[in-house]
Protein backbone atom coordinates (compact mmCIF):
# COMPACT_ATOMS: atom_id res chain seq x y z
CA UNK A 1 0.00 0.00 0.00
CA UNK A 2 1.18 3.42 -0.82
CA UNK A 3 1.52 6.53 1.20
CA UNK A 4 2.50 9.95 1.07
CA UNK A 5 6.30 13.00 2.93
CA UNK A 6 10.30 14.68 3.09
CA UNK A 7 14.27 15.61 3.64
CA UNK A 8 17.43 17.66 2.95
CA UNK A 9 18.31 21.19 3.91
CA UNK A 10 17.66 23.96 1.42
CA UNK A 11 21.03 25.39 0.59
CA UNK A 12 19.44 28.12 -1.48
CA UNK A 13 15.87 29.39 -1.72
CA UNK A 14 14.14 28.24 -4.89
CA UNK A 15 11.31 29.71 -6.87
CA UNK A 16 8.62 27.76 -8.72
CA UNK A 17 6.37 29.64 -11.10
CA UNK A 18 2.68 28.88 -10.91
CA UNK A 19 2.75 28.01 -14.60
CA UNK A 20 5.63 25.54 -14.50
CA UNK A 21 7.23 24.44 -17.75
CA UNK A 22 9.69 21.58 -17.41
CA UNK A 23 12.18 21.09 -20.19
CA UNK A 24 12.22 17.70 -21.85
CA UNK A 25 16.00 17.75 -21.74
CA UNK A 26 17.58 18.04 -18.32
CA UNK A 27 21.09 18.99 -17.37
CA UNK A 28 23.35 16.54 -15.56
CA UNK A 29 22.46 18.47 -12.41
CA UNK A 30 18.84 17.38 -12.61
CA UNK A 31 18.86 13.62 -12.90
CA UNK A 32 17.74 10.66 -10.84
CA UNK A 33 20.54 9.90 -8.40
CA UNK A 34 21.11 7.20 -5.80
CA UNK A 35 20.58 8.04 -2.15
CA UNK A 36 23.48 6.27 -0.45
CA UNK A 37 24.47 2.82 -1.68
CA UNK A 38 22.40 0.91 -4.19
CA UNK A 39 20.84 -2.26 -2.82
CA UNK A 40 21.60 -1.12 0.74
CA UNK A 41 19.43 -3.78 2.40
CA UNK A 42 21.93 -6.43 1.33
CA UNK A 43 19.20 -8.95 0.48
CA UNK A 44 15.74 -9.22 -1.04
CA UNK A 45 13.52 -6.42 0.32
CA UNK A 46 9.78 -6.97 -0.20
CA UNK A 47 7.04 -4.34 0.31
CA UNK A 48 9.41 -1.37 0.48
CA UNK A 49 7.99 1.82 2.04
CA UNK A 50 9.63 5.23 2.42
CA UNK A 51 8.71 7.98 4.88
CA UNK A 52 10.46 11.08 6.19
CA UNK A 53 11.08 11.78 9.86
CA UNK A 54 9.28 14.89 11.16
CA UNK A 55 12.12 15.32 13.67
CA UNK A 56 15.07 15.66 11.31
CA UNK A 57 13.68 15.29 7.78
CA UNK A 58 15.70 12.14 7.07
CA UNK A 59 14.29 9.29 4.94
CA UNK A 60 13.44 5.93 6.50
CA UNK A 61 12.68 2.74 4.58
CA UNK A 62 10.84 -0.31 5.90
CA UNK A 63 10.75 -3.69 4.21
CA UNK A 64 10.17 -7.39 4.67
CA UNK A 65 13.63 -8.95 4.86
CA UNK A 66 13.21 -12.14 2.85
CA UNK A 67 16.62 -13.74 3.56
CA UNK A 68 15.96 -13.39 7.30
CA UNK A 69 12.68 -15.29 7.67
CA UNK A 70 10.72 -12.41 6.14
CA UNK A 71 10.93 -10.30 9.29
CA UNK A 72 10.55 -6.50 9.19
CA UNK A 73 13.55 -4.15 9.12
CA UNK A 74 13.70 -0.36 9.10
CA UNK A 75 16.73 1.59 7.89
CA UNK A 76 17.52 5.31 8.00
CA UNK A 77 19.73 7.49 5.80
CA UNK A 78 22.02 9.77 7.83
CA UNK A 79 23.13 11.94 4.92
CA UNK A 80 25.91 9.55 3.93
CA UNK A 81 24.95 5.95 4.67
CA UNK A 82 21.97 3.76 5.44
CA UNK A 83 21.96 2.19 8.90
CA UNK A 84 19.60 0.09 11.03
CA UNK A 85 16.94 1.68 13.22
CA UNK A 86 17.22 -0.49 16.30
CA UNK A 87 18.02 -4.08 15.40
CA UNK A 88 17.43 -5.67 12.01
CA UNK A 89 14.56 -8.14 11.71
CA UNK A 90 12.88 -6.88 14.87
CA UNK A 91 9.50 -8.62 14.42
CA UNK A 92 8.92 -11.99 16.15
CA UNK A 93 8.44 -13.81 12.84
CA UNK A 94 7.55 -13.16 9.21
CA UNK A 95 5.97 -9.72 8.78
CA UNK A 96 3.93 -9.38 5.62
CA UNK A 97 2.65 -6.07 4.16
CA UNK A 98 4.76 -3.85 6.45
CA UNK A 99 3.45 -0.28 6.46
CA UNK A 100 5.57 2.62 7.79
CA UNK A 101 4.35 5.91 9.28
CA UNK A 102 5.60 8.52 11.75
CA UNK A 103 3.73 9.69 14.82
CA UNK A 104 3.26 13.48 14.78
CA UNK A 105 3.36 13.53 18.59
CA UNK A 106 6.44 11.49 19.54
CA UNK A 107 7.98 11.67 16.02
CA UNK A 108 8.90 8.00 16.18
CA UNK A 109 8.53 5.47 13.33
CA UNK A 110 5.71 2.91 13.59
CA UNK A 111 5.35 -0.25 11.48
CA UNK A 112 2.18 -2.28 11.01
CA UNK A 113 2.39 -5.80 9.63
CA UNK A 114 0.60 -9.10 9.17
CA UNK A 115 2.11 -11.10 12.04
CA UNK A 116 2.87 -14.72 11.17
CA UNK A 117 3.57 -15.47 14.82
CA UNK A 118 -0.13 -14.85 15.51
CA UNK A 119 -1.90 -16.47 12.52
CA UNK A 120 -1.22 -13.44 10.30
CA UNK A 121 -3.23 -11.03 12.42
CA UNK A 122 -2.36 -7.32 12.54
CA UNK A 123 0.38 -6.09 14.88
CA UNK A 124 1.88 -2.60 15.20
CA UNK A 125 5.32 -1.85 16.65
CA UNK A 126 7.13 1.44 17.25
CA UNK A 127 10.73 2.42 17.84
CA UNK A 128 11.05 4.07 21.26
CA UNK A 129 14.55 5.40 20.70
CA UNK A 130 16.22 2.19 21.81
CA UNK A 131 14.02 -0.79 20.95
CA UNK A 132 11.05 -1.81 18.85
CA UNK A 133 8.04 -2.38 21.14
CA UNK A 134 4.46 -3.56 20.64
CA UNK A 135 1.81 -0.82 20.37
CA UNK A 136 -1.34 -1.95 22.16
CA UNK A 137 -1.91 -5.68 21.90
CA UNK A 138 -0.19 -7.90 19.33
CA UNK A 139 -2.45 -9.64 16.81
CA UNK A 140 -5.38 -7.32 17.49
CA UNK A 141 -7.37 -7.95 14.29
CA UNK A 142 -10.27 -10.44 14.33
CA UNK A 143 -8.38 -12.77 11.99
CA UNK A 144 -5.81 -12.59 9.21
CA UNK A 145 -5.13 -9.05 7.98
CA UNK A 146 -3.79 -8.36 4.48
CA UNK A 147 -2.90 -5.20 2.52
CA UNK A 148 -2.21 -3.15 5.64
CA UNK A 149 -2.09 0.66 5.48
CA UNK A 150 -1.00 2.67 8.54
CA UNK A 151 -1.56 6.42 8.96
CA UNK A 152 -1.83 8.94 11.79
CA UNK A 153 -4.82 11.20 12.29
CA UNK A 154 -3.89 14.90 12.19
CA UNK A 155 -6.74 15.71 14.58
CA UNK A 156 -5.89 13.35 17.46
CA UNK A 157 -2.40 12.05 16.50
CA UNK A 158 -3.60 8.46 16.91
CA UNK A 159 -2.50 5.60 14.63
CA UNK A 160 -5.20 4.15 12.36
CA UNK A 161 -4.89 0.93 10.37
CA UNK A 162 -6.86 -0.14 7.27
CA UNK A 163 -6.71 -3.71 5.99
CA UNK A 164 -8.47 -6.60 4.28
CA UNK A 165 -10.24 -8.34 7.16
CA UNK A 166 -10.38 -12.13 6.90
CA UNK A 167 -12.43 -12.13 10.08
CA UNK A 168 -15.18 -10.21 8.27
CA UNK A 169 -15.53 -11.90 4.87
CA UNK A 170 -12.43 -10.23 3.41
CA UNK A 171 -14.08 -6.80 3.60
CA UNK A 172 -12.33 -3.54 4.52
CA UNK A 173 -11.88 -2.71 8.20
CA UNK A 174 -10.24 0.27 9.91
CA UNK A 175 -9.06 0.22 13.53
CA UNK A 176 -7.42 2.85 15.75
CA UNK A 177 -5.52 2.82 19.01
CA UNK A 178 -7.67 3.87 21.96
CA UNK A 179 -5.41 4.02 24.99
CA UNK A 180 -3.71 0.63 24.91
CA UNK A 181 -6.43 -1.12 22.91
CA UNK A 182 -7.13 -1.27 19.20
CA UNK A 183 -10.82 -0.59 18.47
CA UNK A 184 -12.92 -0.57 15.31
CA UNK A 185 -13.60 2.74 13.57
CA UNK A 186 -17.26 2.35 12.70
CA UNK A 187 -18.32 -1.14 11.71
CA UNK A 188 -15.77 -3.85 11.03
CA UNK A 189 -16.02 -5.07 7.43
CA UNK A 190 -17.76 -1.88 6.28
CA UNK A 191 -17.23 -2.32 2.53
CA UNK A 192 -20.16 -3.71 0.52
CA UNK A 193 -18.16 -6.74 -0.55
CA UNK A 194 -14.64 -8.11 -0.55
CA UNK A 195 -11.90 -5.49 -0.68
CA UNK A 196 -8.19 -5.51 -1.43
CA UNK A 197 -5.29 -3.08 -1.86
CA UNK A 198 -6.62 -0.75 0.84
CA UNK A 199 -4.89 2.56 1.33
CA UNK A 200 -5.69 4.97 4.13
CA UNK A 201 -5.27 8.75 4.14
CA UNK A 202 -6.67 11.67 6.11
CA UNK A 203 -8.40 14.77 4.80
CA UNK A 204 -7.47 18.26 6.01
CA UNK A 205 -10.49 18.01 8.33
CA UNK A 206 -9.08 14.87 9.90
CA UNK A 207 -11.56 12.46 8.28
CA UNK A 208 -10.16 9.00 7.43
CA UNK A 209 -10.60 7.97 3.78
CA UNK A 210 -9.91 4.51 2.36
CA UNK A 211 -9.53 3.50 -1.28
CA UNK A 212 -9.76 -0.16 -2.27
CA UNK A 213 -10.40 -2.56 -5.12
CA UNK A 214 -14.10 -3.26 -4.73
CA UNK A 215 -15.18 -6.82 -5.49
CA UNK A 216 -18.85 -5.81 -5.22
CA UNK A 217 -18.27 -3.45 -8.15
CA UNK A 218 -16.33 -5.59 -10.65
CA UNK A 219 -13.01 -4.91 -8.83
CA UNK A 220 -13.20 -1.21 -9.69
CA UNK A 221 -11.95 1.55 -7.39
CA UNK A 222 -14.12 2.74 -4.51
CA UNK A 223 -13.35 5.40 -1.90
CA UNK A 224 -15.16 5.58 1.42
CA UNK A 225 -14.81 7.98 4.34
CA UNK A 226 -15.84 7.88 7.99
CA UNK A 227 -18.24 10.72 8.80
CA UNK A 228 -17.85 10.23 12.59
CA UNK A 229 -20.77 7.79 12.56
CA UNK A 230 -20.69 5.63 9.42
CA UNK A 231 -18.50 4.73 6.49
CA UNK A 232 -20.03 6.34 3.39
CA UNK A 233 -19.11 6.33 -0.29
CA UNK A 234 -17.23 9.30 -1.67
CA UNK A 235 -18.97 9.79 -5.00
CA UNK A 236 -19.99 6.64 -6.83
CA UNK A 237 -18.77 3.25 -5.73
CA UNK A 238 -16.72 1.55 -8.46
CA UNK A 239 -15.97 4.86 -10.22
CA UNK A 240 -13.03 3.66 -12.33
CA UNK A 241 -13.57 2.68 -15.97
CA UNK A 242 -12.43 -0.89 -15.35
CA UNK A 243 -10.68 -2.98 -12.73
CA UNK A 244 -8.32 -0.89 -10.59
CA UNK A 245 -5.19 -2.60 -9.25
CA UNK A 246 -3.07 -1.21 -6.41
CA UNK A 247 -4.91 2.12 -6.07
CA UNK A 248 -2.96 4.90 -4.34
CA UNK A 249 -4.77 7.68 -2.43
CA UNK A 250 -3.48 11.17 -1.64
CA UNK A 251 -4.93 14.58 -0.87
CA UNK A 252 -3.96 17.71 -2.75
CA UNK A 253 -2.88 20.71 -0.64
CA UNK A 254 -6.32 22.20 -1.37
CA UNK A 255 -7.96 19.13 0.15
CA UNK A 256 -9.22 17.20 -2.88
CA UNK A 257 -8.79 13.39 -2.80
CA UNK A 258 -6.89 11.93 -5.78
CA UNK A 259 -6.51 8.27 -6.71
CA UNK A 260 -3.91 6.72 -9.02
CA UNK A 261 -4.26 3.14 -10.20
CA UNK A 262 -3.34 0.53 -12.79
CA UNK A 263 -6.33 0.91 -15.07
CA UNK A 264 -7.65 -2.29 -16.65
CA UNK A 265 -10.20 -0.14 -18.47
CA UNK A 266 -7.30 1.50 -20.32
CA UNK A 267 -4.87 -1.31 -21.18
CA UNK A 268 -3.46 -1.44 -17.63
CA UNK A 269 -1.92 2.00 -18.01
CA UNK A 270 -1.74 4.61 -15.27
CA UNK A 271 -4.83 6.72 -14.59
CA UNK A 272 -5.35 9.43 -11.98
CA UNK A 273 -8.78 10.66 -10.94
CA UNK A 274 -9.89 13.26 -8.42
CA UNK A 275 -13.14 13.93 -6.59
CA UNK A 276 -14.44 17.40 -7.42
CA UNK A 277 -17.06 17.40 -4.69
CA UNK A 278 -19.67 15.65 -6.84
CA UNK A 279 -17.97 13.25 -9.24
CA UNK A 280 -14.71 11.46 -9.85
CA UNK A 281 -13.08 12.99 -12.94
CA UNK A 282 -9.90 12.19 -14.86
CA UNK A 283 -6.80 14.27 -14.20
CA UNK A 284 -5.45 14.69 -17.71
CA UNK A 285 -5.94 11.70 -20.00
CA UNK A 286 -7.01 8.33 -18.65
CA UNK A 287 -4.29 5.75 -19.30
CA UNK A 288 -1.59 8.40 -19.73
CA UNK A 289 1.45 6.12 -19.36
CA UNK A 290 2.95 4.65 -22.52
CA UNK A 291 2.46 1.09 -21.33
CA UNK A 292 1.34 -0.89 -18.31
CA UNK A 293 1.94 0.89 -15.01
CA UNK A 294 2.78 -1.55 -12.22
CA UNK A 295 2.03 -0.51 -8.62
CA UNK A 296 1.56 3.23 -9.18
CA UNK A 297 2.35 5.41 -6.17
CA UNK A 298 0.83 8.90 -5.93
CA UNK A 299 2.21 11.89 -4.00
CA UNK A 300 1.95 15.68 -4.15
CA UNK A 301 4.89 18.04 -4.31
CA UNK A 302 4.94 20.87 -1.74
CA UNK A 303 3.80 23.20 -4.54
CA UNK A 304 0.71 21.03 -5.08
CA UNK A 305 1.44 19.07 -8.25
CA UNK A 306 0.55 15.35 -8.46
CA UNK A 307 3.39 12.93 -9.27
CA UNK A 308 3.08 9.20 -9.97
CA UNK A 309 5.85 6.57 -9.81
CA UNK A 310 5.40 3.08 -11.29
CA UNK A 311 7.07 0.08 -12.87
CA UNK A 312 7.09 0.90 -16.57
CA UNK A 313 6.36 -2.02 -18.92
CA UNK A 314 7.70 -0.23 -22.02
CA UNK A 315 11.00 0.31 -20.21
CA UNK A 316 11.64 -3.27 -19.00
CA UNK A 317 9.53 -2.60 -15.89
CA UNK A 318 12.05 -0.09 -14.61
CA UNK A 319 10.88 2.88 -12.55
CA UNK A 320 9.32 5.90 -14.25
CA UNK A 321 7.96 9.03 -12.58
CA UNK A 322 5.49 11.39 -14.26
CA UNK A 323 3.91 14.64 -13.12
CA UNK A 324 0.83 16.56 -14.20
CA UNK A 325 1.71 20.02 -15.47
CA UNK A 326 -1.87 21.29 -15.50
CA UNK A 327 -2.53 20.01 -19.01
CA UNK A 328 -0.52 16.84 -19.62
CA UNK A 329 1.36 14.12 -17.79
CA UNK A 330 5.10 14.50 -18.49
CA UNK A 331 8.15 12.50 -17.50
CA UNK A 332 10.28 13.64 -14.59
CA UNK A 333 13.79 13.02 -15.85
CA UNK A 334 14.33 9.90 -17.92
CA UNK A 335 11.69 7.20 -18.17
CA UNK A 336 12.87 3.84 -16.85
CA UNK A 337 15.70 5.35 -14.78
CA UNK A 338 16.29 2.45 -12.34
CA UNK A 339 19.10 -0.01 -13.04
CA UNK A 340 16.69 -2.88 -13.53
CA UNK A 341 13.11 -3.94 -12.98
CA UNK A 342 11.55 -2.34 -9.91
CA UNK A 343 8.80 -3.68 -7.66
CA UNK A 344 6.98 -2.13 -4.70
CA UNK A 345 7.71 1.40 -5.89
CA UNK A 346 6.93 4.04 -3.28
CA UNK A 347 7.04 7.80 -3.90
CA UNK A 348 7.48 10.57 -1.33
CA UNK A 349 8.73 14.17 -1.18
CA UNK A 350 11.26 15.72 1.14
CA UNK A 351 10.71 19.18 2.59
CA UNK A 352 12.71 20.86 -0.16
CA UNK A 353 10.39 19.44 -2.81
CA UNK A 354 12.61 16.70 -4.18
CA UNK A 355 10.84 13.42 -5.07
CA UNK A 356 12.29 10.18 -3.70
CA UNK A 357 11.44 6.66 -4.85
CA UNK A 358 12.10 3.48 -2.87
CA UNK A 359 11.80 0.09 -4.56
CA UNK A 360 12.88 -3.53 -4.65
CA UNK A 361 15.73 -3.37 -7.14
CA UNK A 362 16.07 -6.30 -9.55
CA UNK A 363 19.17 -4.60 -10.93
CA UNK A 364 20.79 -5.07 -7.52
CA UNK A 365 19.85 -8.55 -6.25
CA UNK A 366 16.28 -7.48 -5.41
CA UNK A 367 17.58 -5.41 -2.49
CA UNK A 368 16.14 -2.05 -1.42
CA UNK A 369 17.28 1.02 -3.35
CA UNK A 370 16.29 4.68 -3.03
CA UNK A 371 16.71 7.32 -5.72
CA UNK A 372 15.88 11.01 -5.77
CA UNK A 373 15.44 13.54 -8.52
CA UNK A 374 18.16 16.01 -7.65
CA UNK A 375 17.72 19.73 -8.29
CA UNK A 376 14.02 19.21 -8.90
CA UNK A 377 13.51 22.85 -9.84
CA UNK A 378 16.18 22.87 -12.56
CA UNK A 379 14.40 23.20 -15.89
CA UNK A 380 11.59 25.33 -14.47
CA UNK A 381 11.28 28.96 -15.44
CA UNK A 382 12.98 30.55 -12.46
CA UNK A 383 13.19 34.15 -11.38
CA UNK A 384 16.56 35.11 -9.98
CA UNK A 385 15.07 38.43 -8.92
CA UNK A 386 12.53 36.79 -6.55
CA UNK A 387 13.58 34.67 -3.58
CA UNK A 388 13.01 34.15 0.13
CA UNK A 389 15.55 34.97 2.83
CA UNK A 390 14.63 33.44 6.19
CA UNK A 391 16.43 34.05 9.47
CA UNK A 392 17.28 32.84 12.02
CA UNK A 393 17.16 29.25 10.80
CA UNK A 394 16.97 27.07 12.87
CA UNK A 395 14.69 29.20 15.02
CA UNK A 396 12.82 28.81 18.31
CA UNK A 397 10.36 31.71 18.66
CA UNK A 398 10.27 34.20 15.78
CA UNK A 399 11.53 34.29 12.24
CA UNK A 400 11.94 37.10 9.75
CA UNK A 401 10.96 36.36 6.16
CA UNK A 402 12.46 38.73 3.63
CA UNK A 403 11.65 38.87 -0.08
CA UNK A 404 13.82 40.25 -2.83
CA UNK A 405 12.30 41.22 -6.15
CA UNK A 406 9.59 43.40 -7.53
CA UNK A 407 6.59 41.63 -6.02
CA UNK A 408 6.22 42.18 -2.28
CA UNK A 409 2.62 41.10 -1.64
CA UNK A 410 1.19 37.61 -1.46
CA UNK A 411 0.19 34.80 0.87
CA UNK A 412 2.76 33.28 3.20
CA UNK A 413 2.11 29.78 4.53
CA UNK A 414 4.09 27.46 6.77
CA UNK A 415 3.42 23.81 5.97
CA UNK A 416 4.43 20.69 7.90
CA UNK A 417 5.70 17.49 6.27
CA UNK A 418 2.16 16.10 6.07
CA UNK A 419 1.16 19.05 3.85
CA UNK A 420 -0.95 20.74 6.55
CA UNK A 421 -0.92 24.55 6.51
CA UNK A 422 -0.23 25.57 10.12
CA UNK A 423 0.32 29.32 9.65
CA UNK A 424 -1.11 31.58 6.94
CA UNK A 425 -0.43 35.33 6.60
CA UNK A 426 -1.17 37.96 4.00
CA UNK A 427 2.01 39.96 3.44
CA UNK A 428 2.49 43.37 1.83
CA UNK A 429 5.99 44.36 2.94
CA UNK A 430 9.50 43.18 1.98
CA UNK A 431 10.09 41.95 5.56
CA UNK A 432 7.61 40.03 7.70
CA UNK A 433 8.11 38.69 11.22
CA UNK A 434 6.29 35.46 12.10
CA UNK A 435 5.80 33.98 15.55
CA UNK A 436 6.48 30.22 15.41
CA UNK A 437 6.67 29.60 19.15
CA UNK A 438 3.53 27.43 19.07
CA UNK A 439 4.86 25.11 16.37
CA UNK A 440 6.30 21.80 17.57
CA UNK A 441 9.96 21.12 16.83
CA UNK A 442 10.42 19.78 13.34
CA UNK A 443 10.98 20.58 9.67
CA UNK A 444 8.65 22.88 7.72
CA UNK A 445 8.27 24.46 4.29
CA UNK A 446 7.74 28.22 4.06
CA UNK A 447 5.93 29.29 0.89
CA UNK A 448 5.07 32.69 -0.53
CA UNK A 449 2.42 32.59 -3.24
CA UNK A 450 1.47 35.52 -5.45
CA UNK A 451 -0.07 35.85 -8.87
CA UNK A 452 3.23 35.18 -10.63
CA UNK A 453 5.22 32.71 -8.56
CA UNK A 454 5.54 30.35 -5.66
CA UNK A 455 8.75 30.77 -3.67
CA UNK A 456 9.69 28.08 -1.13
CA UNK A 457 12.36 27.48 1.45
CA UNK A 458 12.96 25.20 4.42
CA UNK A 459 12.53 26.06 8.10
CA UNK A 460 13.86 24.06 11.05
CA UNK A 461 12.17 24.69 14.44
Amino acid sequence: MKKLIYILVFLFPLVVFAQQNWNDTHSTESTWQYVGNVGFSGGTAVHTNIAFSPADGQPYVSYMDEPNSGKATVMKFNGTDWFMVGIADFTPSEANYPSLAFSPSDKMPYVAFSDFSITEKATVMKFNGTNWVIVGNAGFSANEADDLSLAFSPSDSLPYLAYTDFGNNNKATVMKLNGNTWVNVGNAGFSAGMASFEQLAFSKLGEPYVVFRDFSNSKKATVMKFDRTNWINVGDAGFSAGMAYTPSLAFSPSGEPYVAYRDFGNNQKATVMKFDGTNWINVGNAGFSLGEAIEPSLAFSPSGQPFVAYGDSVNSYKTTVMRYDGTNWVNVGNAGFSAGEASFTWLAFDTSGEPYVAYMDYGNSQAATVMKYDSVFVGINESKEQKILLYPNPAADKITVEQSGATQSGTLTIVNIDGLELITRQITQPKTQIDISNLPSGVYVVKILNTKSVATTKLIK
